[in-house]
């Protein structure tokens, strides 16, 4: 899983991605150092991106039962062009990252801000651990495109 470190023998690793579809360990070098203003500003832009990416997949998740009950409860919102194009297509990449074997774009620029702050992973503060590990998961591959795919196809049916 993107940004996620390993310690072997006094060596740190971070979890690279040079690109979307190319993933590896590789250890990162002991005397990187970092001017502390930029090590900051690199580490607040990758909690940034965080925040960002916990608020997409809280858009991803409950748009569809907010769609739901909003037409259950014969509101107008729930039918609102820009909201419902909005989830479809934020739903679409979703699936399509997944079945292409992409990271997302959000997961890979998280992780290299935070290598450029000096940090293997996802070390850093309290609120930024957690946020991690409500968003991060384990599993094959496939299993989340299949996920992503059948809730697509749920927000295509609720469309």
């Amino acid at each position: 899983m993107a940004g996620h470190h390993a310690r072997s023998g006094g060596t740190r690793y971070i979890f690279a991605s040079p690109g979307l579809a190319s993933h590896r360990w590789r250890p990162l070098s002991p005397n990187v150092s970092h001017h502390r203003s930029a090590t900051v500003s690199y580490l607040a832009l990758a909690n940034a991106v965080l925040v960002t990416h916990i608020a997409v997949v809280a858009f991803v998740v409950l748009g569809l039962p907010a769609i739901v009950v909003g037409n259950w409860r014969k509101k107008a919102w729930a039918n609102g062009l820009w909201w419902r194009s909005a989830h479809l297509l934020a739903i679409a990449v979703v699936v399509l990252q997944a079945w292409l074997g992409q990271y997302c774009g959000l997961t890979v620029l998280e992780s290299r801000l935070r290598h450029q702050a000096g940090q293997a992973g996802y070390e850093g503060g309290f609120i930024a651990h957690w946020l991690q590990q409500l968003l991060y998961f384990e599993g094959p591959l496939w299993a989340f495109a299949l996920a992503y795919t059948v809730f697509g196809a749920f927000v295509a049916w609720a469309w």
